[in-house]
């Protein structure tokens, strides 16, 4: 079975930055991409950035520039390095694993950005 922990969310300025972890542990045999995602109350959970197996990365428009999405392969770690934090960054963010047989989410890690 696989496991993925966040980890490193916390209460930040605006303008100040972030970075996140996932660690990821268990049963891995192919990982196709790993994600981040957020939710704000009363929203839906939105995509915020991939990285596939082989290292291309995707953004949503509205943290590209910002955000950089990377990964430890040694360490099995994912990480979401976040810069130019606004207030409306302020969710819980949930790491993803997908593979050829499953997917796997985290159990979230609280982001507030606020004066």
């Amino acid at each position: 079975q696989v496991q993925l922990v966040e980890s490193g969310g916390g209460l930040v300025q605006p303008g100040g930055s972030l970075r996140l972890s996932c660690a990821v542990s268990g049963s891995i045999f192919s990982t196709y991409a790993n994600y981040w995602y957020r939710q704000a109350p009363g929203k839906m959970r939105e995509f915020i950035a991939g990285i596939t197996r082989g290292g291309t990365t995707n953004y949503a428009d509205s943290v590209r520039g910002r955000f950089t999405i990377s990964r430890d392969n040694a360490k099995n770690i994912v990480y979401l390095q976040m810069n130019s934090l606004k207030p409306e960054d302020t969710a819980v963010y949930y790491c993803k694993l997908t593979m050829a047989t499953l997917s796997a989410w985290g159990q979230g890690t609280q982001v507030t950005v606020s004066s």
